[in-house]
């Protein structure tokens, strides 16, 4: 093929995964679907079911752990920000956000994190550490029901921009990006698991193949050793950029941590 052919296939294979990032990104409302929507019955009835949703077991811890005081401050949540229901109501559904303190994307693990260190003199929790996961999902569960907003800010445009690149990019041994599954075969099986449009409306989300509660960072991090691509390390700015554009495409949908999967 000459250098001219390559160079016209190269430009045509940018633009469908472009083109295939814009058409998701514009997936009309009404036909957006949520992961939930791909579970059994029996799934589906344990997440609808607070006595039945195990995930509800860390939305408890992180209850207990909003209302404790720490640190060398020896402050709370709560001593700060009051009864989460009033003011939490709204938040999870509008992360990852613009930290204007650092000029950067921070999603709301990365929030939490910061509070407990500076405005609570406490050490950082461990990501995907059981007391982290447990007041991201108390924080997020105040949201539940509400539509996401993740990405309405201006000032997160170039973060935005980063995330939707990195879901269009092919990656890994497999050479597959995010869009190759979640836009051109949502609904197919992968093995007996049906692919999802990967519209993250329930995290932190408890996964019945984990048997605990995770980020939408771990889940990323299995996809992309799925692909046998290297991972970012948890809290990376790519990761943050990916579940901003991934919140951003399911705009409008209405969050349901703590949610669960198979």
């Amino acid at each position: 093929m000459s250098a001219r052919r390559l160079l016209t296939a190269g430009i045509a294979a940018a633009l469908a995964l472009g083109l295939a990032a814009v058409l998701a990104e514009t997936i009309p409302l009404a036909e957006r679907r949520s992961g939930f929507d791909f579970m059994s019955r029996e799934t589906q009835a344990m997440q609808r079911d607070d006595m039945s949703n195990p995930g509800m077991l860390s939305v408890l811890e992180g209850a207990e752990l909003w209302r404790t005081r720490i640190g060398k401050a020896g402050k709370s949540c709560a001593d700060c920000h009051g009864d989460a229901a009033v003011t939490m109501a709204g938040v999870a559904a509008r992360y990852p956000g613009f930290d204007a303190a650092q000029a950067t994307a921070i999603d709301l693990a990365g929030r939490i994190e910061q509070c407990r260190t500076t405005r609570q003199d406490a050490p950082p929790l461990a990501r995907e550490g059981r007391d982290a996961l447990a007041l991201a999902a108390f924080v997020a569960h105040q949201s539940r029901g509400m539509p996401i907003t993740a990405g309405d800010d201006p000032r997160l445009a170039a973060t935005l921009d980063t995330g939707r690149a990195l879901y269009g990019r092919r990656i890994g041994q497999l050479n597959l990006s995010c869009a190759n599954c979640h836009d051109d075969n949502w609904g197919q099986k992968l093995g007996s698991a049906p692919i999802p449009q990967a519209h993250p409306t329930g995290y932190p989300i408890y996964r019945l193949e984990w048997q605990s509660l995770g980020s939408l960072q771990r889940r990323m991090r299995n996809c992309m050793i799925g692909v046998r691509a290297e991972s970012y390390a948890y809290g990376a700015p790519e990761f943050t950029a990916l579940e901003l554009f991934l919140m951003s495409r399911a705009g409008g949908m209405s969050m349901e941590t703590p949610g669960v999967r198979p």
